[in-house]
């Protein structure tokens, strides 16, 4: 069994914000996912505390069968990379997440979301900020492939 867990923020004003892109991702998986060995979850709490829940969801399951699905300003919009162990320089969802498991190997789906062009924005306003309908074009085409590449892990 894996446990796939897209992060982000709770409610209605923060769906489209680029640090939601792990709940978007979750949402696609639900809807083109009915394979009884994947089982995805969305986080329900705020961002910076996603460590406790995912501790939660993830049981007596081993880390080994854990996906974390994030935001990730190291990488740019239109791009993603799966890895294990490896993350952005700083995330504090995934910091949190470190924190409760104790350990930092589990699976990153890491979504680029770096589209400033040059603009002077900190990381933390601008992956609270909405995609623009540009942005969420090239995403739609990012949140298929990983979906593919997910569901035929």
């Amino acid at each position: 069994m894996k446990l796939i867990i897209g992060l982000g923020n709770p409610g209605e004003k923060y769906k489209n914000n680029r640090h939601n892109v792990g709940h978007m991702v979750a949402d696609s998986l639900l809807n083109g996912s009915s394979s009884k060995d994947i089982s995805v979850k969305k986080t329900s709490v705020f961002m910076n505390d996603s460590g406790t829940e995912v501790k939660k969801l993830l049981g007596s399951l081993h880390p080994n069968n854990l996906y974390i699905i994030h935001d990730d300003l190291d990488i740019p919009l239109g791009s993603y990379k799966i890895q294990k162990g490896k993350g952005p320089k700083l995330h504090n969802g995934i910091l949190s997440i470190e924190r409760e498991l104790g350990r930092e190997d589990f699976r990153r789906v890491r979504i680029g979301v770096e589209n400033r062009k040059g603009e002077a924005v900190l990381g933390e306003e601008y992956v609270l900020q909405d995609f623009g309908e540009d942005e969420l074009q090239t995403l739609k085409g990012v949140i298929d492939r990983v979906t593919g590449d997910i569901l035929s892990l």
